[in-house]
């Protein structure tokens, strides 16, 4: 049974999952999330479908304990697995905008029905695409996490905003998608989003995709601001996949303002991408200064990330 350990010296988290350990491993005879029509042996026994939801079998988290006795109840977080198409041999970057769209709107749907539940604090929407980040199907799929308090990444981010919203009564990703806009490190700038290698990018080819409006979480987009989002993804993978010349490998993480109740003004939505290649023939490693220290190096500068980002987008459109 999976549970929760806090960790006093950092004020963090850290989840026990054993059970993980014997999940399926890349299948080569058998996919669990192709459809196999009812009675099939998949976790999708469907004769097909656009897009489906269901829960993790093998799930990350569960109630932390202490002294072998829950600290919190024991349906505390939650773990679903979101199948993007029934075709296996696709990527999120190959469907078609009407999909994504879709996938967009399940999201949303997922965002609301998981935040309601008084257990849980945080919903974090993602996807591992590629071995390189240590996926285990190949299937084009993502996963949701209902977490019973904020991940240390996102809070520190809304600490920042916070702050900085305290000091001058502004947005602070507001404030950075204005100064983004008109600057040499932007990716994609349509009507309602913009995408961007940032400033102080950890990863050589991490971009992070932003609503222009002040939207605190993906359930606040409208119809239109929706169907760009769609639209935007496709055109940061893509442009990843025409830059390295291969279907690219990264991790999405989606940010947005947590579901406990609060008020989150300093919350803006929005997705961030970290490919783990810093060139097609090499890989960005983690090694001591990053995993001891917390402090990434990068070799390569945001701009001319952006700019090869921005060239391969336009070969596409060629």
């Amino acid at each position: 049974m999976p549970e929760l350990r806090f960790d006093p010296l950092r004020s963090q988290w850290v989840a026990y999952a054993t059970e993980r350990n014997d999940r399926t491993f890349l299948p080569t005879d058998f996919c669990p999330l192709c459809p196999t029509g009812a009675g099939g042996a998949s976790e999708v026994p469907l004769d097909g479908f656009e897009v489906v939801v269901f829960e993790n079998r093998f799930p990350a988290f569960g109630p932390d304990l202490k002294g072998g006795r829950p600290v919190r109840p024991s349906k505390s977080g939650g773990c679903e697995v979101i199948v993007y198409t029934p075709e296996h041999t696709l990527t999120l970057a190959q469907l078609p905008l009407e999909r994504v769209s879709l996938l967009v709107d399940v999201w949303a749907d997922r965002y609301r029905e998981l935040g309601s539940r008084s257990d849980v604090a945080y919903v974090y929407i993602f996807e591992n695409k590629g071995e390189e980040v240590g996926v285990t199907l190949h299937h084009p799929h993502g996963q949701i996490y209902a977490l019973p308090f904020v991940p240390p990444f996102a809070q520190a981010e809304l600490d920042a905003s916070r702050g900085h919203l305290a000091a001058g009564g502004r947005c602070l990703h507001c404030d950075q998608v204005d100064r983004e806009l008109s600057g040499p490190r932007v990716v994609l700038s349509n009507d309602s989003m913009v995408a961007f290698v940032p400033n102080a990018a950890r990863w050589p080819y991490e971009v992070h995709l932003y609503p222009r409006r002040h939207a605190v979480s993906i359930a606040d987009l409208d119809l239109g601001e929706r169907l760009d989002l769609a639209g935007a993804l496709l055109h940061v993978t893509r442009a990843y996949d025409r830059h390295f010349g291969f279907s690219t490998p990264y991790v999405m993480a989606m940010h947005q303002a947590p579901t406990d109740g609060g008020a989150w003004p300093e919350a803006h939505l929005h997705v961030e991408f970290y490919p783990p290649h810093r060139r097609a023939d090499r890989l960005k490693y983690l090694a001591g200064v990053e995993l001891g220290a917390g402090t990434f190096v990068n070799d390569t500068r945001p701009e001319d990330t952006a700019h090869q980002l921005r060239e391969a987008a336009e070969l596409i459109r060629a």
